[in-house]
């Protein structure tokens, strides 16, 4: 007899990524319940209780086609939502009536008992801080390059003579639409005689360029690692998919161990980490996603990734590697 516990997929209506998972959920005969947080109120509701005899929440999240018992939810995919928004409220109501839902309805599926959440939503908060996953990157055992964050106009000028060539990136990349798109704010190289007083406006991230051979994407899902090297030639991949060669690696068991590290770090059972590696070999710690894209890459490596993590989520339960 099948298993009658839900995976939830929390996530945005454009989602091809969690698409796939579905798929392969349904095709396992495992019950899904997907909604966004967007949705609420208007076509998602909840009722939760606890107290007295009643130690955990019971009650139900129900959207117009499916029902999930809050005791009965085995694992949480948390994607990407689109988030509470009242637009029909004024400014102030709007302020005070998401705050409600989200602490109420996110505070409720942030506690749902025997879950295993890829990730917990306050999990991926706290590893969303770039200074945060740069020092537990270091204290981890990574290879980081020197980075500084400042809002100091001469001191970022005295950092890029130091260390130069230095590359300047976003610390947090929010939705930013033109016309109508959403646009990838690049790296770039930037040099000391750039720097000007619009520096003083707000904190940025200034880091000393890897001179790389390849950058590399290692996927981990439970204690499954999926590494890819990306050959592009290009300073930020991310800007044009086009020129890239794709190739299964293994990463170094330095590296390997670092990576469960962080994880545990974190209370992470996802990552998406970004190395770039140099001629020599050596693979030096960028970034890591906790909600990270990487389904473009299985159809050219063949890897199976969507299958292992519908492997996690129908299994509902994850044991750290040590």
């Amino acid at each position: 007899m099948s298993d009658p516990r839900p995976v939830l997929v929390v996530t945005n209506l454009d989602d091809p990524t969690a698409d796939l998972v579905i798929a392969e959920l349904h095709d396992r005969d495992v019950p899904v319940v997907r909604f966004d947080s967007g949705d609420f109120p208007a076509t998602l509701s909840c009722t939760a209780s606890i107290g007295g005899d009643v130690t955990q929440w019971r009650g139900s999240v129900r959207t117009p086609t499916r029902v999930a018992r809050l005791g009965a939810v085995r694992s949480l995919y948390y994607r990407r939502p689109s988030g509470f928004a009242f637009p029909h409220l004024d400014r102030q109501d709007e302020r005070f009536t998401a705050a409600q839902a989200r602490y109420g309805l996110g505070g409720v599926l942030a506690s749902l008992p025997d879950c295993l959440y890829v990730n917990h939503p306050h999990r991926i908060g706290d590893a969303e801080y770039k200074p945060a996953g740069l020092a537990a990157a270091a204290a981890c055992g990574f290879a980081v390059p020197p980075t500084l964050i400042t809002n100091r106009p001469d001191d970022a000028r005295t950092f890029i003579n130091r260390h130069g060539p230095v590359i300047f990136k976003p610390i947090s990349v929010p939705l930013y639409l033109v016309d109508g798109k959403a646009q990838t704010v690049p790296v770039a190289a930037v040099g000391a005689d750039e720097i000007d007083d619009s520096i003083a406006g707000t904190m940025r991230l200034f880091q000393a360029q890897v001179d790389k051979a390849a950058d590399a994407r290692v996927t981990v899902m439970g204690n499954r690692i999926f590494a890819v090297r990306i050959d592009s030639n290009l300073l930020d991949w991310r800007t044009d998919y086009s020129t890239h060669t794709y190739t299964p690696v293994a990463p170094p068991p330095d590296v390997e161990r670092a990576i469960f590290a962080y994880l545990r770090h974190f209370g992470l059972v996802f990552g998406a980490f970004d190395f770039a590696l140099s001629h020599r070999g050596e693979w030096t710690f960028i970034e890591c996603n906790p909600s990270g894209q990487w389904a473009w890459m299985e159809p050219p490596t063949g890897l199976p990734m969507t299958v292992a993590l519908a492997d996690l989520l129908e299994r509902g339960t994850h044991d750290h590697r040590t």
